[in-house]
């Protein structure tokens, strides 16, 4: 296989990012790639996933101007001197927003010993950073492990259309609990409701938001999957039944207007009278956590799930790597529908060529 000596990336353009993403926050770059050394694999990425945690990162400081971009990708390795990874193996892996990556023995570029290398016949490779990646064990994390639901306590799940949302919901139908979802545009809220299976899907966009919540919640709330924030988690707080728990997942509505610790701070300031009324139990939600003790149970468990057509999932396909801001920022703003992934090459365990544009993939059989 041809190894490029050239390499595209995406790297941070300016410090601190204001906002939400605009012109200038990102900056197109190309340079020479370091062949792989003893011990290591060059990758080409895949797929590169797009999540709300990213701009955190940046507007934290955690990356600096110039640091190519953190993302986590499906890639394949083509050039290997490591006796863990062959070429033509496809891994999971974060090789950022940039088209080749190396991987050392267990260790990426960007120091995480998330490497894996993927079974190409249990399902599409694009899973991996998707429903069968850090997105899937995230739902499961929060709604398996932390929250624990009884069947028939009811449960609400914030960007229930997004890549997190959809599948902390189904986890939880599974469980037997009632499952509402809170989405934007109606479209989505369909979708939640015939194609998820949720028992209820309010739009956050009404004028009747916390009225339809509560009319769709009429026992109270005992689980909340938080990811929004803002006026949709104020309409959540009343609603907490005693003993209630929420996993803090994220708080994408906060993103582009303070800073992650000062989102935090007046989340909880805002949610203390009721956390102390109902005694409610918060779980913050890093999925990092996760990986080491759980990771091999949630693979198993997920993969037997969606075999059995109890988990479904859908995915925004943004097709080329030049798409990476453009796409990044749509999902930060609600403008995706499903998992938002950044297709950066063919993938040839689906003959899927590339073209310009966006697509959407969905398995939604029963």
């Amino acid at each position: 296989m041809q190894i490029h000596s050239r390499n595209d990336a995406w790297v941070l353009g300016r410090e601190p990012p204001e906002g939400w993403p605009t012109d200038g926050d990102f900056r197109w770059v190309t340079r020479d790639q370091q062949l792989p050394d003893r011990g290591q694999a060059l990758t080409k990425t895949l797929y590169l996933s797009m999540d709300p945690y990213q701009w955190g990162r940046r507007r934290s400081g955690t990356e600096v101007p110039g640091d190519v971009c953190h993302g986590r990708t499906v890639s394949e390795v083509i050039a290997s001197r490591s006796d863990v990874y062959r070429e033509g193996d496809i891994i999971f892996n974060t090789n950022g927003w940039q088209r080749f990556g190396l991987v050392g023995n267990g260790i990426d570029i960007f120091g995480y010993m998330f490497p894996r290398i993927l079974d190409m016949n249990s399902a599409p490779v694009s899973t991996a950073v998707g429903i069968l990646g850090m997105l899937g064990l995230t739902a499961y994390a929060g709604i398996y492990l932390q929250c624990r639901p009884q069947a028939g306590e009811t449960v609400v799940v914030s960007a229930a259309s997004g890549g997190v949302g959809q599948a902390a919901g189904q986890i939880a139908r599974i469980l037997g609990c009632r499952v509402v979802g809170i989405a934007g545009q109606q479209s989505k809220c369909r979708f939640v409701t015939e194609e998820l299976r949720f028992d209820a899907c309010i739009s956050h966009l009404s004028p009747s938001y916390a009225d339809d919540l509560r009319e769709a919640c009429p026992d109270g709330i005992d689980v909340y999957f938080e990811s929004v924030g803002g006026s949709v988690y104020e309409g959540v707080l009343p609603l907490l039944n005693q003993r209630s728990r929420i996993t803090l997942c994220g708080m994408i509505s906060q993103y582009g207007n303070t800073l992650p610790e000062q989102a935090s701070e007046r989340w909880r300031t805002v949610g203390a009278p009721f956390f102390q009324k109902q005694n409610v139990t918060v779980h913050p939600l890093f999925v990092g956590n996760f990986v080491q003790d759980h990771q091999t149970t949630f693979l198993e468990t997920m993969a037997g799930w969606i075999k059995d057509g109890l988990i479904r999932y859908r995915e925004d396909i943004w097709d080329g790597l030049e798409q990476a801001p453009d796409g990044f920022a749509a999902m930060l703003k609600g403008k995706n529908f499903g998992k938002t992934l950044i297709k950066v090459a063919p993938d040839a365990t689906t003959d899927d060529i590339p073209k310009p544009g966006r697509s959407n993939r969905n398995v939604l059989e029963a």
